[in-house]
């Protein structure tokens, strides 16, 4: 088991180092108990995920996670590719905004948002900790951050105030306003989780929402 998978922690996330030679469903068994020797070791945090050593397709890569998640206290908050400097500038993002909402009062919601959920937040940034479904709202008069997908409706901003901005690890909203400006997207929201998608960041400029990849000169341009 011990040549089959190796597990390798680094900052704000694990990579799991996979035999690419033995069968799937033996592998998948393997990640099981190994996460369940090393629960106690782990504990609940959030953390990334790397796959190193095959190619997995996607639903293979939701069956590891789900063994991941009922075999540990982990919470695994995305599956992250080989850009590492992409990665770290979303951290470094994430950071910011964590020690901004230190100051100014920011909330936490843990949980996807389904069922035509809805959050309003006033006087403050929001982070969530999950995907933002079809047909909900998010809505918030500072920053909304969503560490999964964005595939409803977010407001941030709200009483026109367009210095704020959305962040989301997979950026496919149905809707999209920053204070009095609205985007509207060309493409039709992909609606499921898209492992090794890139974050982006949408803000007001020229007059208009833009949404980009974050990269370490957007960050050093965006003034948060």
């Amino acid at each position: 088991m011990k040549d089959n998978i190796m597990i390798k922690k680094f900052p704000n996330g694990i990579t799991l180092h996979l035999n690419p030679k033995i069968d799937f469903e033996q592998l998948l068994e393997e990640i099981g108990a190994k996460f369940n020797q090393s629960r106690n070791f782990f504990r609940d945090a959030k953390v990334a995920l790397a796959l190193e050593g095959r190619v997995f397709s996607d639903d293979e890569e939701r069956l590891i996670v789900s063994s991941i998640h009922a075999n540990s206290d982990l919470e695994i908050i995305c599956i992250v590719g080989k850009n590492e400097e992409t990665e770290r500038n979303f951290v470094k993002a994430i950071q910011k905004v964590e020690m901004q909402h230190t100051d100014n009062y920011g909330r936490f919601y843990r949980g996807t948002l389904k069922n035509n959920q809805k959050i309003d937040v006033e006087d403050s940034s929001i982070v969530i900790l999950g995907d933002v479904y079809p047909g909900c709202v998010v809505t918030a008069s500072k920053d909304i951050i969503i560490l999964g997908g964005l595939y409803g409706e977010a407001h941030a901003g709200v009483g026109n105030d367009e210095s704020h901005y959305v962040v989301a690890l997979e950026m496919s909203p149905e809707k999209l306003r920053i204070g009095d400006f609205r985007y509207k997207p060309k493409d039709k929201p992909r609606w499921g989780i898209k492992p090794k998608v890139q974050p982006k960041i949408a803000y007001v400029k020229d007059k208009h929402i833009v949404t980009e990849p974050i990269t370490k000169d957007l960050l050093e341009y965006l003034p948060f």
